[in-house]
C-alpha cells in the first residue's frame, strides 16, 4: 500500500540515542518520499550527528536552545517552548507532528500528534534509586508528562516492558503502541578483525547505564575493557576515572563506534535502566556477544541471545565475562542468536510501523483539527 507523502515536524535531542532513532527515522521517511523537519531541543548536535543526515534530500534540521523538560523540572521553558515550536510549526506547515518529548505535545500545533516515549524520568528514578523524585520541583514535570500523553493523538513506546510501565506511572487515556527502534544492519565481516577485548557503550555520567557496575568488574575481568560514551553531563557533571585496563575511548562518530562494535567479542550492557538500548542492537548486528542485566526490557528483547546477570553487581558481571571469554563456543552460539534477533529490528521495519500509525491519526483526527483550527477560539 502507497501512504500519502507527508510533511513531519519531528522534534529530537542530541543527547543520547534519541539522536540517533531520529536522525535514522527522518532519513528513511526521506527516502520514502516524505519531507521531515527535524527540529532539535537541548544541545546542538555535533558536526558528526549532523554528518548523518547531511546531504539526504527531504531532511532539514532546525535548532533551538529549548530546555529539555528534563533538565527543566519546573516547566520554566514550557511558555517559550510552546511559542518558538508553535511559530515554526505554523511557518513549516507540516501534516503531522512527531515527538521525542512529552510535555511539548499540549502546544497548539494543529496538525495530528505523535509521541514516542523515549524514557522518564520517574520510570528512571524508580530503577536507578527506588521510589519517586520527591522534591517539589518534579511535580510540574510530572503534570507536564501526564499532560502531554493527554494531549497526544497517539503514544509509541520501543518494548511491551516499557509502555507498560508508562501506562501504570501516567494513566494515560489512549493505549500505547509498541514500534521497536530500528537500525542499518551491517554488512558481512572477515573473522580475523575480532579482538579479545570487552566492550561497553554509553553515557558515564548516567547511572541508568550502569557503566560503574563494569569499571568496579573491570580489574578481575580476563579481558582489558573498552567504554565509548561521554564522560560529563549536560548540566556538568561528571562522571567516574577508569581503573587499570580499561580505556575510555569518549563520545565516538558512528563509524567510529560501529568499528570498535565489530572488533569487541563481547559487549555488556549493565544497565540499571534502559527501554530499548540502541547500542546493544548495534553491537549484536557487528557481532559482539552479548552480556546484559536482567531487566523486563532487555529480557523482552534479547531472551535466548544473552548471558543475563542481575542489575548493580560487579561480582555477577564479572564471572560471566570471564565464563564467556573462556568459552568461544558460546561466545560463537550467542552471536548467531543475537545476529538473528538483530535482524528483526530494522529500520524498514520500524518506518512502516510509523508510517501506518502516521496514517491512522491523520485519518482518525485530522478532520476535526482542520476544522477547529478555523475556528475563533482555536485562533486565540
Amino acid at each position: 500500500m502507497t501512504l500519502p507523502r507527508r510533511r513531519v515536524l519531528m522534534t529530537a535531542d542530541a543527547v543520547g540515542g534519541v539522536w540517533t532513532y531520529a536522525s535514522t527515522l527522518a532519513a528513511a521517511l526521506a527516502r520514502r518520499g516524505h519531507d521531515v523537519l527535524l527540529v532539535t531541543l537541548g544541545p546542538e548536535p555535533s558536526p558528526g550527528q549532523r554528518a548523518g543526515v547531511a546531504g539526504i534530500d527531504g531532511v532539514e534540521i532546525v535548532t533551538t536552545d529549548l530546555a529539555l523538560e528534563w533538565l527543566d523540572p519546573e516547566g520554566h521553558d514550557l511558555g517559550r517552548a510552546r511559542d518558538v515550536l508553535g511559530a515554526i510549526a505554523e511557518e513549516w506547515a507540516p501534516d503531522i507532528i512527531h515527538l521525542g518529548g512529552f510535555r511539548e505535545a499540549t502546544v497548539r500545533f494543529g496538525a495530528p500528534t505523535l509521541v514516542v516515549a523515549h524514557s522518564c524520568v520517574r520510570s528512571w528514578w524508580r530503577a536507578c534509586r527506588g521510589g519517586e523524585p520527591d522534591a517539589p520541583r518534579w511535580r510540574p514535570y510530572r503534570d507536564n508528562v501526564a499532560a502531554g500523553l493527554a494531549a497526544a493523538d497517539a503514544w509509541v513506546a520501543p518494548t511491551r516492558a516499557f509502555r507498560d510501565l508508562i501506562t501504570s506511572i501516567y494513566a494515560p487515556r489512549r493505549d500505547g503502541i509498541v514500534i521497536p527502534n530500528g537500525i542499518t544492519l551491517p554488512g558481512r565481516l572477515a573473522p580475523h578483525t575480532r579482538r579479545r577485548v570487552v566492550l561497553a557503550a554509553g553515557r558515564l555520567w548516567d547511572e541508568a547505564k550502569g557503566i560503574d557496575t563494569l569499571l568496579a568488574a573491570a580489574p578481575t575481568l580476563p579481558w582489558p575493557v573498552r567504554i565509548a560514551g561521554a564522560a560529563t553531563a549536560p548540566d556538568g557533571g561528571t562522571a567516574v576515572t577508569a581503573p587499570e585496563g580499561v580505556t575510555l575511548l569518549g563520545t565516538l562518530d558512528r563509524a567510529a563506534l560501529h568499528a570498535e562494535m565489530h572488533a569487541a567479542e563481547i559487549f555488556v550492557a549493565p544497565a540499571r535502566y534502559e527501554p530499548f538500548g540502541l547500542t546493544i542492537a548495534e553491537a549484536t548486528a557487528c557481532g559482539a556477544a552479548l552480556v546484559l542485566t536482567d531487566i523486563p526490557t532487555l529480557r523482552e528483547l534479547w531472551d535466548g541471545a544473552a548471558v543475563f546477570v542481575p542489575p548493580g553487581e560487579p561480582a555477577a558481571v564479572a564471572s560471566a565475562v570471564t565464563a564467556l571469554a573462556a568459552d568461544p563456543v558460546r561466545r560463537a552460539a550467542l552471536r548467531r542468536a543475537a545476529k538473528a534477533r538483530a535482524g528483526t529490528y530494522t529500520v524498514d521495519a520500524m518506518t512502516d510501523r510509523i508510517e501506518r500509525q502516521y496514517d491512522l491519526i491523520a485519518r482518525d483526527v485530522g478532520p476535526a483539527i482542520d476544522a477547529a483550527s478555523r475556528t475563533p477560539e482555536a485562533v486565540a
